[in-house]
């Protein structure tokens, strides 16, 4: 789910999935095209994540559980389509600076207890070389709220195309609240946005993972964009994480 801050303070919600896995203003991705894309399960889909690697998948912090079923080759969530398989968590581990108060650094790493098999449905997405900049040109993707008004829980995949914002942008959007862990992606005019149940799910610019879902003031609302944990800034600890579980 994607938190979103009520009367601009840090008080932080986690909030049902919109509309249950879906993006506000976006349009339903082609199906599989998305396939590193995966749901985090724990009887009902409440995050989304990325797969990086056969064994492992980035999300956000403030989706943890101690135990997760990671699905992967989903489109339709609410039925068997033949391309998903459900994997068990190993580990869940959230980043040790994590902060849940103002959702600074907040990405977490999800071992898998056995090895995902990759194919037309299933594939890992790449980290990034460097930041992304201002401008770039990203998709989003997610089962969450497609309402920015209301709940609607469609089942099949959503996807946004949105740009980075610039700092400034950004920083003016969330006064005081904009950590060096965070950037903006999305549209100041409102219409289009991530939202709740999207929590944890990719931002891919040029094939690479530069964002997580992380949070935002409502969904969809104007000059209060979608905010996101800079995965550029993780790199580093994703991959000594990994190499030492």
């Amino acid at each position: 789910m994607k938190a979103f801050i009520l009367l601009a303070l840090f008080a932080v919600a986690y909030a049902a999935p919109i509309e249950d896995d879906k993006i506000v203003g976006g349009y339903e991705c082609r199906k599989n095209s998305v396939a590193y894309q995966v749901s985090l399960n724990s009887g009902y889909h409440f995050c989304g994540g990325s797969l990086i690697s056969s064994t492992w998948v980035v999300s956000a912090a403030h989706c943890y559980k101690s135990r997760i079923q990671v699905r992967l080759g989903e489109h339709n969530i609410a039925v068997n389509e033949g391309t998903e398989q459900f994997i068990n968590s190993a580990r869940v581990i959230r980043h040790p600076s994590y902060n849940s108060r103002n959702l600074d650094n907040d990405i977490m790493l999800i071992k898998l207890s056995k090895p995902a098999t990759l194919n037309n449905y299933v594939r890992t997405v790449s980290l990034p070389s460097s930041c992304a900049g201002s401008g770039t040109r990203c998709l989003i993707s997610g089962w969450g709220n497609t309402s920015s008004s209301g709940s609607y829980y469609p089942d099949r995949l959503r996807c946004l195309d949105a740009p980075i914002l610039s700092d400034s942008s950004c920083r003016s959007s969330y006064p005081g609240q904009i950590t060096s862990n965070m950037f903006c992606a999305g549209f100041l005019e409102g219409g289009k946005d991530s939202c709740q149940g999207d929590s944890g799910g990719p931002v891919v610019c040029n094939g690479q993972l530069q964002g997580v879902v992380s949070w935002g003031y409502g969904c969809a609302q104007r000059n209060k964009p979608g905010v996101y944990a800079k995965v550029c800034n993780y790199n580093s600890w994703i991959r000594n994480t990994m190499a030492s579980n």
